[in-house]
């Protein structure tokens, strides 16, 4: 198990690192703009399976041996970066499933296991995260303890902590849409919306 003082050190370190605006959370505030919080969590059920993963590999030491492989990871960048944008656009447009229609009319919601997908590429497609990981666990990993015990009460901390910052996110943007959707001014929701999901895309691609 993880000593108490440990994780008092551990928690405030990775809350203020989770809470740093980023490319998940900011996924989660433009999901929260057009698809609601509730339906957002479908989103955050893949990104926080995808941040368990890498923190996973990270702390058996398996990331070390994949940030060796960049061409696995250009290839996940530029396809979720590449699909990412593709949905800005559309929602930019006010157009797809995405994006706030204009007029009342009945739409077909975006499926659960898209969102989801959404969110797992985003976080295991992030080099960033897993260099973020690799650095992270080890200091906090006591060599002479068991280290499945450790890990599984770590990676506890870290997902609790990741989903209540996505939902914080995803609430913040709810807000923003309550606020400009009372003025009538949809598009403009879409265009910020959509303008945020091209910049996640980039960052994705080229971060």
């Amino acid at each position: 198990m993880i000593k108490l003082s440990l994780l008092s050190v551990f928690v405030p370190t990775f809350l203020f690192v989770s809470l740093t605006p980023g490319m998940c959370m900011t996924l989660s505030m433009v999901l929260g703009m057009t698809q609601g919080v509730r339906r957002t969590l479908w989103m955050m059920v893949g990104e926080l399976v995808g941040v368990g993963l890498v923190a996973s590999a990270a702390g058996a030491g398996v990331a070390t041996l994949m940030l060796r492989q960049p061409e696995l990871f250009a290839l996940f960048k530029w396809l979720g970066g590449a699909y990412l944008g593709y949905l800005g656009v559309m929602m930019w447009r006010s157009r797809g499933r995405m994006a706030i229609p204009l007029e009342s009319v009945e739409l077909t919601p975006v499926s659960r296991g898209q969102l989801a997908l959404q969110g797992f590429v985003t976080a295991v497609a992030n080099p960033k995260g897993w260099a973020f990981f690799v650095a992270l666990l080890p200091p906090f990993l006591d060599a002479s303890r068991p280290l499945g015990g450790q890990l599984v009460v770590l990676i506890a901390v870290i997902l609790a902590i990741e989903f209540l910052s996505l939902l914080l996110y995803a609430a913040g943007g709810r807000g923003l849409r309550r606020v400009l959707g009372e003025s009538g001014n949809v598009r403009l929701l879409n265009r910020i919306a959509g303008t945020l999901m091209v910049g996640v895309g980039i960052w994705l691609a080229f971060g």
